[in-house]
């Protein structure tokens, strides 16, 4: 502000019109200038006028109720056979009144605006000043509504407010989103709040869908949903946000555990198509303990993981199964392509992507059923065997003994005829694995690798009936082996057989050719 100088200024030239305000309805005029620093460029007088926007209508809510009611109606003629609801003409010293609260209203109407704005494009420190502010006007508008209950015991919360909120967060595109969204202690801890979270942000994600969506909206929509805990069992909501003098039977904030999970994870509100692949990635992370156990009709998101599968990339791939598994295994649904699309990842790729073979169990799991077909476990043991995952091998070995052919079809030494499964083929229905034979163990037996030999030479031994876990193998990395290998203790100095060299390059006038320099093998 331009009266005062200094850093302080700003603060007392505000809260002097904040004092007159309070004190004197004749100076309601100056809110407008309050208003007007709230459109500074100056981020210290932003933040200022916020906090007396702040203090100005905390004040006034209680005070004088001046935001409550809209009083009488008139049905009053717009144009031709146009007509509209029009407030009363007010009459006396009771229609400045009501005149004095209406004017004040749409000046609150306009600070709740700009705040929004501030939340969607300031910097961290003024936005998350705007959210601490708009949070409590959803709290002060709840205790004092804006507009008197339609029928008695109906639960008031400022929907409409909350709404333009969660909005602006969606909408900011100027760093991350203020850390008390994050802390379920603050805000998402509460009843109310987590259920109108939820339903605020299905409604901007459903707006969203018929326009070009920047990719700030879907990392802000991600981090906004994820942070709202559900609670695992059904209860009776008690932790309101909005305090009320007494609880009634009759408000309709109930079913949190089902109703908000539902809205903001149906598949016609996560569009798939136009989820960024990150985006669709966080999101498949927590599908299976986040969402799926909170849907009261999982099935409807068998269409979204089912876009998943066929985006083509590994780890994306990998996560939706994963909750197809889930859908599948508990639901009773059928996704016939599923170990097809499983057999497809096995790949040398598949250990290097973030999701993949090294940072899950699912292939123990997706094929830890005894009453899966042979041709299916065949055609997955062979795939594993060109990953090397020896232990894996053994057990779909131990769980199928109709599979077990596969070792005792030995190959003549030096016999190099074809197999009759075809390797490329996308379908293990189709690539004859179990007309094969595991000759990858043969090859990897003899490796110079011992851990790796001695893995491979155990198919000639019986097998025992206890499973080996493969846990340990899937996350081995090369770090730890090169470690491992280092600090390994070789034996005493080998005894070398070499003739001293002369020189660097041996004698002088002689070439490197003609050098004497031979060392030989350790015995």
């Amino acid at each position: 502000m331009e009266g005062e100088a200094g850093p302080g200024g700003a603060r007392r030239a505000l809260g002097r019109l904040v004092e007159a305000v309070l004190a004197n309805r004749g100076k309601a005029n100056s809110v407008f200038d309050i208003l007007a620093v709230l459109q500074s460029e100056d981020q210290e007088e932003v933040h200022e006028a916020v906090r007396a926007c702040s203090r100005l209508f905390g004040a006034l809510w209680p005070a004088e109720s001046c935001l409550v009611g809209l009083g009488p109606v008139w049905r009053v003629r717009v144009r031709a056979s146009v007509w509209a609801d029009r407030p009363a003409p007010p009459a006396g010293s009771r229609g400045a009144t009501r005149k004095y609260k209406v004017w004040m209203r749409h000046r609150y109407h306009s600070c709740c605006n700009r705040l929004g704005e501030l939340l969607a494009r300031s910097s961290f420190p003024i936005k998350e000043l705007a959210l601490s502010t708009l949070m409590k006007f959803v709290q002060l508008e709840g205790e004092h509504p804006l507009e008197k209950p339609k029928w008695e015991g109906n639960y008031l919360f400022p929907y409409q407010l909350f709404k333009s909120v969660v909005g602006g967060l969606l909408s900011s595109r100027r760093g991350p989103l203020p850390a008390a969204l994050s802390v379920p202690g603050e805000y998402l801890e509460h009843d109310d709040i987590r259920y109108h979270t939820m339903q605020a942000a299905a409604d901007a994600v459903a707006r969203a869908r018929s326009a070009a969506v920047p990719l700030a909206f879907w990392n802000n929509a991600f981090t906004l949903l994820s942070s709202v805990s559900l609670p695992r069992q059904e209860s009776v909501p008690s932790n309101f946000y909005v305090k009320h003098a007494e609880l009634s039977d009759k408000w309709k904030v109930v079913h949190l555990r089902v109703r908000p999970g539902r809205a903001a994870t149906r598949p016609d509100l996560l569009p798939f198509r136009q989820l960024p692949l990150r985006v669709c990635k966080k999101v498949l992370v927590i599908m299976h303990d986040s969402i799926l156990p909170h849907l009261a009709q999982p099935s409807l998101m068998i269409d979204f993981l089912a876009r998943a599968c066929d985006v083509g990339e590994a780890g994306s791939t990998s996560l939706a199964l994963n909750g197809l598994f889930i859908l599948i295994h508990k639901h009773n649904l059928e996704y016939p392509d599923f170990y097809r699309k499983l057999y497809g990842l096995l790949d040398p790729s598949v250990f290097h992507v973030k999701y993949g073979l090294a940072s899950s169990t699912w292939p123990t799991l997706f094929l830890s059923s005894s009453h899966l077909p042979a041709y299916l476990v065949a055609a997955f043991t062979k795939r594993l065997a060109l990953l090397t995952v020896l232990p894996f091998i053994c057990n779909l070995l131990r769980r199928h003994p109709a599979c077990r052919v596969l070792v005792h079809r030995p190959r003549a030494p030096g016999d190099w005829t074809p197999t009759p499964m075809t390797p490329r083929e996308e379908d293990p229905a189709r690539s004859r694995a179990l007309e094969s034979s595991l000759w990858e163990l043969q090859a990897l037996s003899s490796i110079t690798t011992p851990s790796v030999s001695k893995a491979a030479s155990g198919h000639n031994q019986a097998l025992s009936e206890a499973e080996v876990s493969i846990a340990p193998l899937l996350e081995l990395t090369a770090f730890p082996v090169f470690e491992q290998d280092l600090q390994k203790k070789g034996p005493e100095p080998v005894p070398l057989e070499f003739s001293p060299a002369p020189g660097l390059l041996g004698r002088r006038g002689r070439s490197l050719g003609t050098s004497s320099l031979c060392l030989a093998r350790p015995y």
